[in-house]
């Protein structure tokens, strides 16, 4: 029996990378998702590639009028979530802390933590008992990073809220947990420079970037009943990075 069969799944930011691999391991295991994009024609190449149980809303996390909306959508279509992987995020990276603004700061934060706090806020009257709530955070939060202060920190601030939901949230067995990868092969990197690739490759322990499907699979886990008594805990799935 597929590990997600006849649940209703909810991912935002689920337009590319690691978000659209955990859509297409979620549908291939029964669920019906939502997935959300900001880009209308990015949210419905995505839809049409993952086939008849995936409806697509177009929001932006940090607007909480998007929220609502999304909230409306799944009300009327399905009535409940079962699992939620808030994945939306915003990064600035190799911003060192003398070059910060208010501007990017809040351009990071409004999505990586508030967006995060709303959208689960919002969605918790729909949660079902024993529902399975994921975060994706950042192997690099429990490092240091040169040029990363705004966006590692806003990374570290959704393990915290992972540790106060599970208290928050523990009467109707809801799981919070973070999942962290480290350094993957996403449309986010393409634009590096090789010789940079190279040296985030030589930084990883194993010896490579991972792909969105090994980031999917641990989800995937987490998400589903195999994961029945992990609550309040963060996943690496980093090669190692933050390990070692």
């Amino acid at each position: 029996m597929p590990k997600l069969e006849g649940k209703v799944a909810v991912i935002t930011g689920a337009t590319s990378g690691m978000a659209l691999a955990t859509a297409r391991a979620f549908v291939a295991e029964g669920a019906h998702v939502f997935i959300t994009g900001r880009r209308k024609d990015k949210l419905e190449a995505a839809v049409a590639q993952l086939g008849p149980n995936v409806t697509g809303v177009q929001a932006d996390s940090g607007d909480l009028a998007d929220l609502d909306r999304l909230v409306e959508t799944i009300r009327e279509e399905k009535g409940r979530v079962d699992i939620l992987f808030a994945s939306a995020g915003n990064g600035l990276l190799n911003e060192p802390l003398a070059a910060v603004t208010e501007e990017s700061f809040d351009h990071v934060f409004d999505i990586n933590v508030r967006g995060t706090l709303f959208t689960v806020q919002k969605l918790l009257p729909l949660l079902s008992d024993g529902a399975s709530i994921v975060l994706n955070s950042s192997a690099g939060a429990s490092k240091g990073v040169a040029g990363s202060t705004v966006y590692l920190a806003s990374k570290a601030a959704l393990r915290s809220f992972a540790r106060t939901w599970t208290m928050e949230l523990k009467d109707r067995d809801i799981r919070v947990n973070v999942i962290s990868p480290g350094p993957i092969d996403t449309p986010g990197v393409e634009g590096l420079p090789e010789a940079t690739k190279e040296l985030i490759a030589s930084m990883v322990p194993l010896g490579r970037y991972g792909i969105p499907e090994e980031i999917a699979r641990a989800v995937l886990f987490l998400a589903s009943s195999d994961a029945s008594f992990v609550a309040g805990a963060e996943l690496f799935v980093d090669g190692g990075v933050a390990q070692v």
